[in-house]
């Protein structure tokens, strides 16, 4: 009588184990590839716009590429710039209601008051986390 650990697989066993092996051996590159894509995507989309908007020549829709400004702040910045006239520093932007000192802070690396409007893609800032509650 032979025991369970000294038979013999059968062919067919065999042949299974090899198709197994040879769907595995296909399989890891495109997983491989696949992963690289996605993460490749989430690498390039974390990337941030270089440019600057001039905040005195620019339209709604341009000053809608600075970080958190969508079509009412947009606006706000216009009507502010018609009453007042050109904004004569980056600082100056505190006085249009809706910007304070730490959306200033957000905006200042990507707004001029002078020269051209060279940021051509929406900047959007990772959001921050409060640390000091974890």
């Amino acid at each position: 009588m032979q025991t369970k650990s000294s038979q013999q697989p059968s062919p067919r066993h065999n042949n299974q184990k090899t198709k197994q092996g040879d769907i595995m051996k296909k399989l890891i590159p495109i997983i491989v590839l696949a992963l690289l894509a996605v993460t490749s995507g989430a690498i390039a989309a974390d990337a941030i716009p270089s440019g600057v908007v001039n905040v005195n020549t620019a339209s709604a829709d341009e000053l809608q590429y600075l970080p958190r400004v969508g079509p009412a702040l947009a606006g706000r910045i216009l009507e502010f710039r018609e009453a007042n006239g050109p904004f004569e520093a980056v600082e100056e932007l505190v006085a249009v209601r809706g910007i304070g000192e730490t959306s200033l802070e957000n905006l200042k690396p990507f707004v001029a008051v002078n020269g051209k409007t060279t940021l051509t893609e929406k900047v959007k800032l990772p959001r921050k986390t409060d640390t000091a509650a974890s």
